[in-house]
């Protein structure tokens, strides 16, 4: 349960890291690069020293971040995108963190432009396009009909392209980008010119955390709004 000592005003938060992400949390990376998420949550504690987040040990998969957030067994994660479901089970903070724009990633010699969802539904007739499974990006697909099969991960969805099993992955692009890079395949992938949506990252808040703790988190991120942390850290990760 959620710890306040008055006096002491120290709070105590219980979270998770993300697994998988390694955007977001990197366990396995340089310590002075452990993810975009986890440096924005080391930025808080600094801007507040008497805000603590506990059960980083923790490495969930997003389907299950979701869960305990919406059960209440966690008090706040970062960071996530908004969607109507998501926002009848848990609260946000008001401050961005850091913007993902959606992109499409293809094959290096694959000369198609694609400018409108319209486009990508009409290619996904012959080949569906590929999505990060759980990401709350797919329901813009959804939408506009464009038929998607949804892969574990990023690796998973270039190794795919590279087979020719599918010919374009949706997806956001601070995550593409870095696996692109990861896999030293540069040269045979490109982005498409096109930005289909930007959408901001949020602090998501368990449903019923106490008014007066979301309001000094939110203190606490408008602090490093202001300074330009926010937007220092997510461009280290771009």
């Amino acid at each position: 349960m959620l710890s306040l000592a008055a006096a002491a005003q120290e709070v105590s938060l219980r979270t998770v890291q993300q697994a998988s992400s390694t955007v977001k949390y990197d366990p396995d990376g340089p310590p002075q690069k452990p993810g975009l998420c986890m440096e924005v949550l080391h930025a808080v504690e600094k801007a507040d020293p008497g805000l603590h987040f506990t059960g980083l040990e923790q490495h969930v998969p997003l389907k299950r971040v979701e869960r305990l957030l919406g059960e209440g067994q966690v008090d706040a994660f970062f960071c996530l995108l908004k969607s109507p479901e998501r926002e009848r089970q848990w609260r946000y903070s008001p401050v961005p963190l850091y913007v993902i724009r959606h992109v499409i990633v293809q094959r290096a010699d694959d000369a198609r432009h694609f400018d409108t969802l319209a486009e990508l539904a009409a290619a996904s007739r012959k080949k569906r396009v590929l999505v990060m499974r759980g990401t709350a990006i797919a329901r813009h697909l959804v939408n506009a009909d464009v038929a998607i099969a949804e892969v574990g991960s990023e690796r998973e969805a270039l190794q795919m392209l590279t087979m020719g099993r599918a010919d374009l992955i949706y997806g956001q692009d601070i995550n593409l980008q870095r696996h692109i890079v990861d896999t030293r395949q540069n040269d045979k992938f490109k982005f498409g010119r096109t930005v289909f949506q930007e959408e901001p990252q949020y602090l998501a808040l368990r449903a019923d955390l106490p008014p007066a703790v979301e309001e000094r988190l939110t203190q606490a991120l408008r602090k490093l709004e202001k300074d330009g942390t926010l937007r220092q850290l997510a461009d280290r990760y771009r």
